[in-house]
C-alpha cells in the first residue's frame, strides 16, 4: 500500500480525529489571487462553488491519478518518474484535505455531507484493489518505478533521493511486497481503520455528556456564558394568598463536559461536588468508543503482524528519530523517574491546601480537585486575576503579535487580504498573506477562529495545499487553515483570550509557519510533511514567544486604555504557569506511556484498556484512578498519533535547546528570524531531523541510544528546575 494521508499534525489540542496514512498532494486550480474578486469556490476551487461540486473535485483527481500512472508506466526518467509521483501525491491529497476541512468546520450541512462522500470515495481509491492497476497503494507499476529511480543513481539532488527512499519505504509499509491474500488484509484493515478513527471522532462530538445544576448560583459567574441555561418548575408560596401554592422557576445551568467546558469548570467552581459530577460524567463518555478503541487496537495489531512487526508502535517507527518502542519506552521511563520526586512534592503542597481549606477530614486530594486548588495557588501566589490578564489579550491585538513575529523575524507582512465570493465557508473566517517585499507572496493562512454549533471542537492545523516546486521559475505556494474555538463572551464585543489561549495561538502559528515558509521541491516534503516525534518542534519553539515579555510589550495592551501590560504582570504569568510543572510533565509521560502500551506488543492473556490505564495510572501519576472513568476512550491524540504521542515530549525538549542557544538572548532578532528559517523552517521534511537540528544550535541537541534518537533533557529540566545533580549525567 502507498500510504496516502502522511502523519499529520494533530494538535494538543484535540487535532484530527482519523487514521493518519501517508499523504502527498496536487493542486491543478491555481490559489486565488490576492486581489481576485471574481466567482469561486472553497478554498479557491472552482470545483467547489456548490456541494456537488465534491463529486467532480474527487472524479478529476482521479483521471488525473490515472493519467499521470500511465506516463510513469512508460519508464521516463528517474527525475521525472519521482516529480510525477509527487504530482499524483498532491492531485488526491486536494480532495482529502479540502474534504477533511469542510467535514470539521462547514456550517452548511449539504457541504459536510458531500465532503464525506468525497472523503470515503478518495480512501477507497487509494487503499481498495479490486481493479487492476488502477488503485494506487497496490500498484505495482509504481512500485517498481520508484524502486528503479532509487537504484539507478541519476537523481541529481539529495532532496529527489530522499523522496524515492521514502516513497519505496511508504509502499513496503503498505505491504505491496506480499501476496494478494495478505495484500488484501492489509488494505481491508486500513480501511477499517479508517472508519474505526472517524467513528471514533464522531462519538466524541456527539456524545460529549452533560450534567445539569441546580441551583444557578452554584455555578460561579465568570464561567457561566460557557454553559446553557436551564429551568425546572418548583413549588412555592404564593405571595398573593398565604396557603395557596403555585408553580416557580428555578434557575440553573446544564454543563456539556466537553473537555474544554470541563476544565474551565474543574479550575473555577468551588462547589466540590460540583466538580465531581462534571468529572465523573466528562471522563465516562462516549461509552461507544470502547468497543471502536478495541477494534483499532485489534487492527493496527493484526497490520503490523502482517508486516512483520512486533507491534504496531514498532511499525509506525520505521521513519521516526526514535527508531523503535524500546528507545521510546526507555526514554519515557526515565524522564518519569526523573519528575517524580518533584511532582510528588508538588502533590503534597497542593493536598495539604485542600486540607487547609476543607479541615483534617479531607483526607485525599481526589482528581476533580487538582485544577481548582492549583489555580487557588497560583492566584493567590502571584496576584493573579484572570479577567485583568485577559484584559491585555484582545483577539485583535494578539494577531498583530503574529504580525510582529512574521516582521520581525522574517522582514516579510503578514496581513488580511480579500477572500472570492465563495472562497470561505463563514463570515468570521480571515484569509491572510505572508508577503515578503523582495520575494513576493510566501503563501496563504486562513484562520477560523471562533466556537460555533457543529465545528470540530478543539484548535487544529489543516493543510489546504502543500508547497513544490513546479518549474524553475514557478513555485506552488502553500496554503493553510488554522482551527481555533475562542469563545464570544455575552457581555463584550471583544474576544479577550486568557494567557493560555494565547499560548495556543502562537503555537498553532508555529506549524502554519513550518509550512508557509518551506522551500521544498516535492509537497511530500512541505512544512510539517517530517518525521512524527519531529513535528511539533517550530510549535512548542513558538510557545515561548508567548511568554516573553520582550516580545508581549510590543502587542499586548489594555484593550480600552491602550496600556502596555506590565513587566510584573507577565513574571506572575510565567510564575504562576511554571508553579506545578513537573506535575504536567508527569501527566505527558502518563498519557505517553498509555499510548506506547496500548499500541505496543500484545499479552498473550490479553487485559482490557481500562486496567492498562489504571494500572499506569498507579505508577507514573500521583492522581488517583477512579472506577468508571475512562480517560482514553476521548483522548482523540491515541488515534492521529497511534504510538507517537511522546512526540510532545521530544518536541518540549528539541524547542527548550533551541530557545535556550538560538533565541533567548534577542527572540525578535532578525538573524534568529535568518537562522530559523534557513536552517530548519524552509527544509520541511526534506532533510533528516538530526542534521537539521545539529546544523541549527550545534552538537548535544541530541543524543543515540540503541540505533535510535533521543532529545538532550537538559534545557527542558533546567527551566523546570528539575536538574539536579543526581539528574545532570542522566539527561545526555
Amino acid at each position: 500500500m502507498w500510504n496516502f494521508i502522511k502523519n499529520r499534525e494533530p494538535n494538543i489540542h484535540m487535532k484530527r480525529l482519523f487514521e493518519p496514512f501517508l499523504c502527498y498532494r496536487h493542486f491543478r486550480t491555481r490559489a486565488v489571487d490576492r486581489q481576485n474578486t471574481s466567482s469561486t469556490g472553497l478554498y479557491g476551487f472552482d470545483h467547489l462553488k456548490s456541494p456537488k461540486g465534491f463529486q467532480r473535485f474527487v472524479d478529476e483527481a482521479i483521471e488525473r491519478s490515472s493519467e499521470l500512472i500511465d506516463y510513469i508506466s512508460g519508464m521516463p526518467s528517474s527525475a521525472e518518474i519521482i516529480r510525477a509521483m509527487d504530482e499524483i501525491s498532491d492531485t488526491v491529497c486536494s480532495v482529502v484535505d479540502s474534504a477533511e476541512l469542510c467535514r470539521q468546520t462547514h456550517p452548511a450541512r449539504g457541504f459536510v455531507e458531500e465532503a464525506n462522500k468525497a472523503s470515503m470515495k478518495i480512501n477507497v481509491y487509494l487503499h481498495v484493489s479490486f481493479v487492476a492497476l488502477q488503485f494506487l497503494n497496490t500498484n505495482h507499476t509504481l512500485y517498481n518505478a520508484v524502486k528503479k529511480a532509487e537504484q539507478d543513481g541519476h537523481l541529481l539532488t539529495e532532496e529527489a533521493r530522499r523522496a524515492a527512499l521514502h516513497l519505496r519505504i511508504d509502499f513496503e509499509k503498505g505491504g505491496i511486497h506480499l501476496p494478494s491474500g495478505k495484500l488484501d488484509r492489509v488494505n481491508q484493515l486500513n480501511m477499517d481503520a479508517h472508519k474505526l478513527c472517524r467513528e471514533y471522532g464522531e462519538n466524541i462530538i456527539n456524545d460529549p455528556g452533560y450534567v445539569d445544576i441546580f441551583p444557578a448560583s452554584r455555578i460561579p459567574r465568570q464561567i457561566q456564558h460557557l454553559l446553557k441555561p436551564i429551568y425546572r418548575l418548583t413549588s412555592g408560596v404564593s405571595k398573593e394568598s398565604l396557603g395557596s401554592y403555585e408553580d416557580e422557576q428555578e434557575k440553573g445551568f446544564r454543563i456539556i463536559t466537553e473537555p474544554r467546558t470541563l476544565f474551565s469548570v474543574l479550575q473555577l467552581t468551588p462547589d466540590e461536588q460540583v466538580r465531581k459530577m462534571a468529572y465523573l460524567k466528562g471522563n465516562s463518555v462516549p461509552h461507544a468508543n470502547h468497543e471502536v478503541l478495541d477494534k483499532l487496537i485489534n487492527s493496527r495489531h493484526e497490520l503490523a503482524q502482517i508486516m512483520g512487526c512486533k507491534s504496531y508502535a514498532e511499525f509506525v517507527m520505521q521513519l521516526n528519530m526514535a527508531s523503535s518502542p524500546e528507545v521510546v519506552v526507555s526514554f519515557l521511563l526515565e524522564m518519569s523517574n526523573m519528575v517524580k520526586e518533584k511532582a510528588d512534592e508538588e502533590f503534597n503542597t497542593i493536598r495539604n491546601l485542600k486540607r487547609d481549606v476543607c479541615g483534617q477530614r479531607c483526607v485525599d486530594l481526589e482528581p476533580w480537585d487538582e485544577a481548582y486548588y492549583t489555580t487557588m495557588m497560583k492566584s493567590s501566589a502571584y496576584s493573579l486575576d484572570s479577567a485583568v490578564v485577559a484584559s491585555y489579550f484582545s483577539l485583535p491585538q494578539c494577531i498583530e503579535g503574529l504580525k510582529l513575529l512574521v516582521k520581525s523575524l522574517f522582514g516579510a507582512s503578514f496581513d488580511s487580504v480579500p477572500m472570492a465570493p465563495g472562497e470561505s465557508w463563514h463570515p468570521d473566517v480571515l484569509k491572510m498573506c505572508i508577503h515578503h517585499p523582495e520575494e513576493g507572496d510566501l503563501g496563504f493562512l486562513y484562520l477560523d477562529l471562533f466556537s460555533r454549533k457543529g465545528k470540530y471542537p478543539g484548535c487544529a492545523t489543516f493543510a489546504i495545499k502543500g508547497g513544490r516546486k513546479i518549474s524553475e521559475t514557478e513555485y506552488q505556494l502553500p496554503v493553510m487553515a488554522l482551527v481555533f474555538n475562542f469563545s464570544r463572551s455575552h457581555d463584550s464585543s471583544i474576544v479577550r483570550l486568557n494567557h493560555g489561549e494565547l499560548e495556543t495561538l502562537f503555537h498553532e502559528f508555529g506549524h502554519a509557519l513550518h509550512a508557509l515558509l518551506s522551500r521544498t521541491d516535492y509537497q511530500h516534503f512541505a512544512g510539517t510533511r517530517v518525521a512524527l516525534d519531529f513535528a511539533e518542534t517550530p510549535s512548542n519553539l513558538f510557545e515561548y514567544y508567548a511568554r516573553d515579555y520582550r516580545v508581549l510589550k510590543k502587542f499586548a495592551r489594555h484593550y480600552s486604555t491602550g496600556e502596555v501590560i506590565p513587566e510584573k504582570l507577565v513574571k506572575s504569568l510565567n510564575g504562576a504557569r511554571d508553579m506545578f510543572a513537573a506535575t504536567e510533565l508527569q501527566r505527558q509521560i502518563f498519557y505517553s506511556l498509555v499510548d506506547q502500551t496500548l499500541f505496543g506488543e500484545q499479552l498473550s492473556v490479553p487485559r482490557d484498556t481500562n486496567s492498562i490505564v489504571a494500572h499506569l495510572k498507579r505508577q507514573h501519576s500521583n492522581e488517583k484512578h477512579v472506577e468508571g472513568t475512562h480517560m482514553h476512550i476521548r483522548f482523540g491524540h491515541f488515534l492521529t498519533y497511534g504510538a507517537g504521542y511522546y512526540s510532545y515530549l521530544y518536541a518540549k525538549c528539541f524547542a527548550a535547546t533551541i530557545w535556550k542557544k538560538l533565541c533567548q538572548e534577542d527572540p525578535l532578532s532578525p538573524t534568529t528570524g535568518t537562522l530559523l528559517r534557513t536552517k530548519l523552517l524552509q527544509y520541511g521534511g526534506a532533510k533528516e531531523p538530526a542534521d537539521l537540528l545539529t546544523d541549527l544550535v550545534g552538537d548535544g541537541i541530541v543524543r543515540y541510544h540503541n540505533g535510535g534518537i533521543l532529545p538532550d533533557v537538559t534545557s527542558c529540566l533546567e527551566e523546570m528546575e528539575l536538574l539536579d545533580d543526581k539528574n545532570r549525567h542522566i539527561g545526555k
